[in-house]
């Protein structure tokens, strides 16, 4: 299906979103912060970036402008415990990028992934 860098630093809530994108057909590099997730970037192309907004040493919305400088076609998805606040706040360019906010169900998860890669 389609080839996902997830940025999750939540070791727990990784790990399970791992497992479903990848029970839904999808090839999956997780990383456990922003940092590790643009490391990533540098060496492989990717379909989505799914990223958590808030993270230690560097956020989702810092991820996905890197993961845009390197790949400007990339779709971004953002996953969030503060609804679309923190995205009112920063670059307007992702405005129009889904959030999924926390708490959701997997499958919510992997119908929304869906739709953003069609």
């Amino acid at each position: 299906m389609a080839d996902i860098l997830l940025a999750e630093d939540d070791d727990n809530l990784r790990y399970y979103l791992c497992r479903a994108l990848e029970r839904a057909g999808h090839n999956v590099i997780a990383a456990a912060d922003g940092l590790e997730a643009e490391e990533t970037l540098s060496f492989h192309r990717f379909d989505l970036v799914l990223t958590d907004v808030v993270m230690p040493e560097k956020g989702g919305v810092e991820l996905a402008k890197v993961a845009r400088s390197h790949q400007p076609e990339i779709k971004v998805m953002f996953i969030t415990g503060f609804s679309g606040i923190l995205m009112e706040e920063s670059d307007s360019s992702f405005k129009s990028d889904k959030v999924l906010s926390k708490p959701f169900h997997l499958r919510d998860l992997i119908t929304e992934v869906n739709k953003v890669l069609l």
